[in-house]
């Protein structure tokens, strides 16, 4: 098969580009980046020599660009990872999130009917369900619970997420959705919450943390979350939406605290700060549905892995460096 990854050198993007490669080393896989502030070629690593793999930079709102490479490469599988994806950025410039998350996916989808891919897949986000009451640890977002998108940033993947909806009730074209919780792992721009700790820890610098916070995010390892979208690809129902989460939720105090303790610096260095406008309390995904279907379940725990994680960053601080 022949495989179109666009964001393919951004955080989650590049993961799946190697995951794809080393797991199914037969197929071609084109990966589409715009190499914005976020993405990056070194995040591929090997990927990018891989004989199997091209790289191509291109805007998937560009709808000639878009037209003359599925015409030229003829995709069996679209994947659509390419967003603009900061919360704190599309409350400042809510333009910018309109273009890339709204306008990008329609020319996709337009160009994907067009050309007959047998399947597009559209990255969403758990966002676009809003926010969970702290006080009810038994409520979970499934794949039925309406759309209550938050902020800009949630808005356009909402929007996007019907688009692609559409396109199938109206069209029939093949497509499939997955919404996930908050990810982490290496290579993710120092705007996040993890690696951003990890630097201003390492620098001695206050440690920002949002109103108390207290917040919950159910958060999933990168790996895990790319063995979802694999599985959904190839097995999921067209049509259809599916979960991914890892019944992992953290508060956000949490995980500073653990960076803290891991990198052995004091909790001193946490500064509470106005909340941001909106800020969503609690996100909690039943992924039940992917379990069910695909077979999928969530192999990492959070205590396990971020000592791992922190450890990278603190080991490659020549590449968040650069990104400052």
């Amino acid at each position: 098969m022949k495989l179109l990854i666009t964001g393919a050198a951004g955080f989650i993007g590049s993961h799946f580009t190697k995951y794809w490669l080393e797991n199914y080393p037969g197929d071609l896989v084109v990966g589409l980046d715009l190499l914005t502030y976020a993405g990056s070629l070194k995040n591929l690593g090997e990927a990018e020599r891989d004989p199997h793999f091209q790289f191509v930079q291109g805007d998937i709102s560009d709808r000639i660009r878009m037209d003359k490479l599925f015409c030229q490469e003829r995709f069996d599988l679209v994947v659509n990872f390419a967003a603009e994806s900061h919360v704190d950025r599309s409350i400042s410039h809510p333009d910018q999130f309109m273009r890339a998350n709204i306008l990008g996916p329609q020319v996709l989808l337009e160009t994907c009917r067009k050309y007959g891919v047998g399947r597009y897949h559209q990255i969403s986000t758990d966002e676009v369900y809003g926010s969970l009451p702290l006080e009810r640890p038994d409520s979970f977002f499934t794949e039925e619970s309406p759309l209550c998108a938050s902020s800009p940033y949630s808005a356009s993947k909402a929007s996007a997420d019907l688009m692609v909806l559409a396109y199938y009730h109206t069209y029939q074209l093949p497509v499939t959705i997955s919404r996930c919780s908050n990810n982490y792992g290496t290579n993710q721009y120092p705007e996040k919450l993890i690696p951003r700790m990890v630097f201003c820890a390492l620098r001695g610098e206050p440690l920002p943390v949002y109103g108390t916070g207290e917040n919950i995010r159910d958060w999933i390892s990168v790996t895990d979350h790319c063995e979802a979208v694999a599985r959904i690809l190839l097995a999921g129902r067209p049509g259809e939406v599916y979960n991914i989460g890892a019944h992992d939720e953290k508060t956000n105090l949490w995980v500073v605290k653990e960076i803290l303790r891991e990198l052995g610096r004091p909790e001193s260095l946490i500064s509470f700060v106005a909340d941001r406008p909106g800020h969503d309390l609690r996100y909690a995904i039943d992924s039940g549905k992917s379990y069910r279907e695909l077979g999928w379940k969530a192999k990492h725990r959070m205590e396990e892995e971020l000592p791992k994680v922190v450890e990278w960053y603190c080991r490659n601080q020549d590449w968040w460096e650069k990104k400052q």
